[in-house]
């Protein structure tokens, strides 16, 4: 049976995940680039909670669609929090050693039997990320994407991810191309990601990509209002 885990409001964001899991007694066991790791009070479970990760919906369907296979984490809930953000409450997993990592990479390349159905659902559901994302990014076959379950088991995680480093240069040298390419709400918290292990980023940077991308979003807005406004003149 899964630790029992809090459910935040309907409304909540990433904030608000985070202190309704606080308060219910799970601590902080990490950070990444795009999320926090919360440990559960008896250490069997982890709660994701990422202020903005356009990949979590298809990496919690790999989950999901790929369980019995055993070659994932046990997803126990996931839902998407307001601004774009996204939670997933899953087994603890644990480090594995590289060469171990590497092997299993090597059997989804390779297309092995082993790993036939996980490499065929993997490649179709990020051939629609691809379609449907913007700065939507390769398969990740970085060693840290192979982990270990508490059953001693190898697994995939997180496969899927958005293209940082491309992404946010572009919110910074062109922020008009961003609020084109994803909207708004599912944007809210782009810049409050963690970066703990690419970072560090500079408050005065995050604010000024802020500011950009909230001017960029007022003149779209504005000129969405000046277009319905000709329309309804034209009428």
């Amino acid at each position: 049976m899964p630790t029992p885990y809090p459910d935040p409001a309907p409304s909540a964001d990433h904030g608000d995940a985070e202190h309704v899991f606080t308060d219910a007694g799970w601590t902080r066991l990490g950070a990444g680039d795009w999320a926090i790791a919360l440990l559960s009070p008896d250490g069997q479970a982890v709660a994701r909670i990422s202020p903005f990760d356009p990949t979590g919906p298809y990496t919690a369907e790999l989950y999901l669609r790929t369980e019995h296979t055993l070659l994932v984490p046990r997803l126990y809930a996931h839902r998407r929090l307001t601004g774009g953000g996204d939670l997933m409450v899953m087994e603890r997993l644990h480090p594995v050693d590289p060469s171990d990592a590497a092997g299993l990479h090597r059997l989804l390349l390779e297309e092995d039997e082993s790993v036939a159905e996980l490499t065929r659902i993997v490649r179709a559901i990020h051939e629609r990320a691809l379609a449907e994302l913007p700065w939507c990014g390769p398969i990740d076959e970085n060693p840290s994407n192979v982990m270990r379950g508490s059953d001693g088991r190898l697994v995939l995680i997180d496969p899927f991810y958005a293209d940082g480093p491309a992404l946010y240069a572009t919110a910074a040298s062109d922020p008009d191309a961003v609020v084109t390419g994803i909207p708004e709400a599912e944007r809210r918290f782009m810049t409050e990601i963690p970066l703990a292990e690419s970072g560090p980023w500079e408050p005065a940077d995050r604010e000024t990509m802020r500011l950009g991308l909230a001017a960029a979003d007022a003149r779209h807005r504005l000129a969405r209002a000046s277009t319905l406004d000709a329309d309804e003149g034209g009428r």
